[in-house]
């Protein structure tokens, strides 16, 4: 067996992670010398030629899989199925990753509970890529086995009572649809976790199968509509919003440290009601530019288009967007850019906040889910044009819409608790997020080609457009569509995709996407079932949307109180309870469906539930701990010093330590649970408004905790960086 000398030479034309770490070290110095920052980041063409270079895949992988002998769209294929194949990809990926520095490889998954606590939301356990000779003498070695399969102990992560401690097997196997990629010295083999009998201990595991459901359940009705393709999957866009605050700020507030939220905290004088932030000018005089720049850098290497960067509302909040790209892969890449950008932003200062509400009054944070379905081929379902060019058939739009209408009316609830999280209790409804009523919008346009195709007019879709006069000389007019945009609805159809938009900042997605697909190939399931017992397509369609559309299509204002009001009277599907909202995945219908379609089976959405409850009281739990720790380490010496009163604001934690005990008397999980969401939303809530207002009153310089005003206002409290004075190294 011939074996690669562990000591070999390194590319020229490639940094390594050292020279890497050093050239941005040296840059930060050479800023606090008085050099003007953004001097010292990578050219254009280099940033082009460095794109992707550390996955494995594509022009990257190509010729190391040719040196084995293999093609080059093995990567491509189901090739973790054979073990060969498997043995020549890993000789391949190594001679790759020790080009590129490696030492080490892992299988990261992705637990569950991990939202909100668990550092870049996935497990991983790093091993050498190497072994000793008998004279002791180390030479590289990974083998096709140590890619494809993993084993860990699984007895520490959350599991639902899937498996006890005397049964504490973990598997890992790896995910050929997501590719291999290098973070630091380490080959990363995106992976699902599975118990020793087999049970999903993992997001990931789901979501494939969801995924094989769609493919499975939309090609054999494209099939029966008269339309033969290769496969059928979903493909998404993910916009992840986040804060960047000064660290030093963060490091003074206990709550954001452990919560990532404040717990309390008066209003800043200034706030988002100017609206000055949304899209302002990002600014050079701030490390928050720079962060987002290296950030960017890195998930170009790492195959991560983030195409798009932008202020949001909030102050001191953003917004990175991607390309579109398949779901699981997207996700995997989400979970990196979290991870990415947190790690980043401590090596310019700042701290990375993505609890989708982590401060009272100014807008939270969300994560878009831009969703559509299409053709392994390359067409997409949801694009009336493209469909009906590539089938010859006018008919499988309308028909593919009639499902996801049925399905959102059928399955909302579904939906709801796919975003029901800790954080988005204080986000939806808010002005800033859709409510908790899952209707779709659809616009005056396709729903009236919907409707009339509903009573058999066979009328091609045309959206209209309207010609906008800016009343500029110089300027000619601008073609724009005949409707707005309806940020109010959670599901809006945008035009060839879906958006949920209700999902929360801090997720992993992959349940979200999972339920979309899984209730879906449910409606595919239905409508291929009809047809095969003999009734006609379009009449399967029409009785659809005859049912569902004037239901749950709302093209209003969904902030309106009024139109809430009339939705719930209509039966549109609302859960206001998060906690209510978690307790869905076992009713009987939705095992049905999981079950039916080989997603989840009975006990595996029973394990979610208990760990969604006993992750929304866990968080809670940290909440009140810092609650009452702020206040007897914190508010209250502060008032003391001030020579203002404590007798409530200790009395406060008096009372959160009394709940804290009650619902750790309670043995029931939904009754707990229900106990921690009153203290949070309710009793705590009450509690901070005389802390807030003592804070007002208490002079600055005897305020201990961070405030709203040094948290919020990098452009106004950070003017020290635009001078080199800030060393943004941690």
């Amino acid at each position: 067996e011939k074996t690669q000398p562990l000591a070999g030479e390194r590319r020229a034309s490639r940094p390594s992670r050292c020279e890497t770490m050093f050239a941005r070290k040296a840059a930060v110095e050479l800023s606090k010398n008085g050099l003007r920052r953004g001097q010292q980041t990578r050219s254009v063409s280099g940033l082009l030629e460095g794109y992707g270079d550390l996955v494995f895949k594509g022009a990257v992988a190509e010729p190391h899989l040719a040196k084995q002998g293999l093609a080059a769209d093995t990567l491509t294929t189901e090739w973790t199925k054979d073990p060969a194949t498997a043995e020549k990809v890993a000789a391949a990926a190594l001679e790759w990753a020790t080009e590129n520095d490696a030492t080490n490889y892992t299988h990261v998954f992705q637990p569950l509970g991990a939202s909100g606590v668990r550092h870049g939301l996935a497990g991983s356990v790093h091993n050498n890529i190497w072994k000793y000779d008998l004279d002791g003498k180390p030479t590289w070695d990974l083998k096709g086995k140590d890619i494809l399969k993993g084993e860990t102990d699984g007895s520490s992560y959350p599991n639902g009572g899937l498996r006890g401690t005397h049964r504490a097997g973990g598997y890992l196997a790896a995910d050929a649809t997501s590719p291999i990629y290098l973070r630091g010295d380490t080959i990363c083999v995106p992976s699902c976790f599975v118990s020793y009998y087999g049970d999903a201990l993992d997001e990931k595991t789901p979501l494939l199968r969801s995924v094989d459901a769609i493919n499975a359940q939309g090609t054999r009705l494209l099939k029966l509509l008269g339309y033969e393709v290769s496969g059928v999957t979903t493909n998404i866009g993910l916009e992840q919003e986040f804060f960047l605050v000064p660290r030093d700020a963060f490091l003074r507030r206990p709550d954001l440290m452990l919560a990532g939220r404040t717990i309390m905290g008066a209003d800043a004088p200034r706030g988002q009601e100017m609206c000055d932030h949304y899209m302002a000018a990002l600014s050079h005089a701030t490390p928050a530019l720079e962060c987002i720049q290296a950030a960017q850098q890195e998930c170009y290497r790492l195959g991560i288009p983030l195409r798009t960067r932008h202020r949001e509302v909030a102050p001191n909040q953003y917004e990175v967007a991607p390309f579109f790209g398949t779901a699981t892969t997207q996700i995997d890449q989400n979970i990196v850019v979290m991870q990415v950008i947190e790690e980043t932003a401590a090596q310019f200062g700042l701290a990375a906040l993505f609890q989708e509400k982590p401060f009272n009054n100014v807008n939270g944070s969300g994560k878009h889910n831009n969703w559509s379905i299409g053709t392994k081929d390359g067409v997409n379902l949801l694009n009336v044009k493209q469909i009906a060019q590539a089938s010859g058939s006018t008919d499988i739009f309308p028909i593919v819409m009639a499902g996801l209408i049925s399905a959102v009316d059928l399955h909302g609830d579904l939906m709801r608790m796919a975003i029901a999280s800790p954080g988005n209790d204080f986000r939806l409804g808010a002005c800033e997020a859709p409510p908790a009523i899952v209707s779709t919008y659809l616009g005056e346009d396709m729903t009236t080609y919907l409707s009339k195709f509903a009573e058999g007019v066979d009328a091609p879709y045309e959206p209209a457009t309207k010609m906008l006069d800016t009343g500029i000389a110089a300027m000619p007019p601008l073609e724009v569509p005949a409707e707005d945009r309806n940020r109010t609805s959670p599901f809006p159809y945008g035009g060839h995709r879906f958006e949920f938009r209700a999902v929360g900042s801090a997720q992993n997605v992959s349940l979200v996407n999972t339920v979309l697909n899984s209730i879906s190939a449910d409606a595919f399931k239905r409508i291929a079932d009809a047809i095969e017992a003999g009734e006609d397509p379009k009449a399967v369609a029409q009785t659809l949307l005859k049912t569902h559309l004037p239901k749950v299509v709302f093209n209003g204002d969904n902030y309106d109180e009024a139109n809430q009001a009339m939705l719930t009277e209509r039966g549109v599907w609302r859960i206001d309870s998060g906690v209510d909202a978690m307790c869905r995945y076992t009713d009987p219908k939705n095992t049905a469906l999981f079950e039916g379609l080989g997603v989840l089976t009975a006990a595996e959405c029973a394990s979610r539930q208990t760990v969604n409850l006993e992750h929304y009281v866990g968080t809670v739990e940290v909440e009140a701990k810092c609650f009452i720790d702020m206040i007897h380490q914190h508010v209250v010496p502060s008032l003391k010093a001030a020579d203002l009163p404590t007798a409530d604001v200790a009395a406060a934690a008096d009372t959160v330590d009394a709940a804290l005990l009650a619902i750790h008397a309670e043995e029931d999980l939904v009754t707990k649970a229900n106990l921690a969401r009153t203290l949070r939303l309710e009793t705590m809530v009450d509690l901070r408004a005389p802390i807030d207002a003592a804070e007002k009153r208490c002079p600055a310089n005897l305020w201990t905790l961070a405030t709203y005003t040094e948290l919020l206002f990098l452009d106004q409290t950070n003017a020290g960086a635009a001078n080199g004075s800030t060393d943004y190294s941690d």
